[in-house]
């Protein structure tokens, strides 16, 4: 356990030792999943905020329909509110029942809350439906959003069937994410697991992610990111990026990704920048322990991204990618070059370190690509050669 999580740990049970405790049901919740129940939970919300002490939302089980809702703690005076869920909080399954605003449930400018438990269903199939159709349909939102939030917890919760990411943290500081599920479909559109951007200090451990997009995805601003316990597939891997599409932008360091297991996931451990001029980096990263079961591209730098070669053909992304790690990473690839390093042509990739990595493809050993590469390698020959 990272230091982060032991200080969450005793920091929240400590401040959640005696408080109000305010059930939901007491509100006017409906637990048969028909009746609107938004006003309930923002009620509670509201006492909650209210109390003077630490608090407790407690949420009984049955199922509780939710349209969109909007908890903002920038005027709340109690000193650290808990929610308890038992129960499943269920999006409208018609999507055009919520307000694309880009948040199913927002969190914003809130300190000290943590949640615990539950389930939270976005109902999204409809919406995935109608993007794999290729239909005009809306963008979608996420399922559970912070914003500019600092000291959240998230333990023991499930989220599945966003219409869009599932989780995102956005400009928050000391987060802890652990023992969480997040579940979709592989063939559900841009349904990224956890997408983490501009924030400190962020844990994500011990939790299952399968979706359709990245299990975790990391944007630009992040730095103190800890990835640990983490199993992947479906989907795109765990991503740093994409990164670069702004000419000023912030950049991503000291990120480490350790313990983490990918099974018949597109991608592994991946940096992905835009082909464009940037002033953004990566650097200090550490990917440590890492299993790959039949993974497409298990270790990959992608410094050329560029969709249909709109907005950015011919050009080099700007993005300087330094002192990334590559520690015992081994299993299966299915594709032949399973470590590919396809760095900037104007800002070649320096500090790369890879030992350690063994990786098979078929009944032999896999193919390494390095462009633009340099650094060191110890291992079989061809990543040797490769840098």
């Amino acid at each position: 356990m990272s230091p982060l999580a032991i200080f969450f740990f005793f920091f929240f049970n400590l401040s959640l030792a005696t408080n109000t405790i305010y059930n939901v049901q007491n509100f006017g919740a409906q637990s048969n999943g028909k009746i609107d129940s938004t006003k309930a939970f923002l009620s509670a919300w509201g006492s909650a905020c209210a109390s003077t002490s630490a608090s407790t939302i407690y949420v009984p089980r049955g199922n509780y329909l939710i349209r969109n809702i909007y908890f903002n703690g920038q005027t709340c005076k109690s000193n650290a509110i808990a929610i308890h869920i038992d129960g499943t909080l269920l999006a409208p399954s018609d999507y055009n029942a919520i307000d694309n605003d880009g948040s199913w449930i927002k969190f914003e400018k809130v300190n000290r809350v943590s949640i615990y438990g539950g389930i939270f269903d976005g109902q999204g199939a409809s919406l995935w439906a109608c993007k794999n159709s290729k239909k005009n349909c809306p963008k979608g939102t996420t399922a559970l959003a912070f914003y500019n939030s600092n000291n959240i917890v998230m333990s023991g919760v499930t989220v599945q069937n966003s219409q869009m990411f599932h989780i995102l943290v956005d400009g928050c500081h000391n987060a802890m994410i652990q023992g969480v599920k997040v579940l979709s479909p592989g063939n559900s559109p841009n349904t990224d697991g956890i997408h983490v951007q501009s924030s400190s200090g962020v844990s994500i451990m011990n939790s299952n992610i399968g979706t359709g997009d990245d299990c975790i995805s990391i944007g630009p601003g992040n730095s103190n990111l800890w990835i640990e316990g983490i199993a992947c597939g479906p989907g795109h891997g765990i991503s740093i990026g994409s990164l670069g599409w702004e000419s000023q932008e912030q950049g991503v360091q000291n990120v480490t990704v350790k313990m983490v297991s990918f099974t018949s996931t597109e991608n592994g451990v991946r940096v992905k920048t835009w082909a464009r001029p940037s002033n953004g980096f990566v650097r200090n990263v550490l990917f440590q322990h890492i299993v790959m079961s039949n993974v497409q591209n298990p270790i990959i730098i992608d410094q050329n991204y560029c969709p249909n070669h709109e907005s950015c053909p011919n050009q080099g992304s700007g993005v300087k990618i330094s002192d990334v790690t590559y520690e015992d990473i081994h299993g299966t690839s299915a594709t032949e070059i399973a470590v590919k390093l396809d760095c900037s042509k104007t800002n070649p990739c320096s500090g790369i370190t890879l030992e350690d990595v063994n990786l098979s493809y078929k009944n032999g050993r896999a193919e390494a690509s390095c462009v633009n590469a340099g650094g060191r390698a110890s291992g079989f020959e061809e990543l040797s050669k490769c840098l």
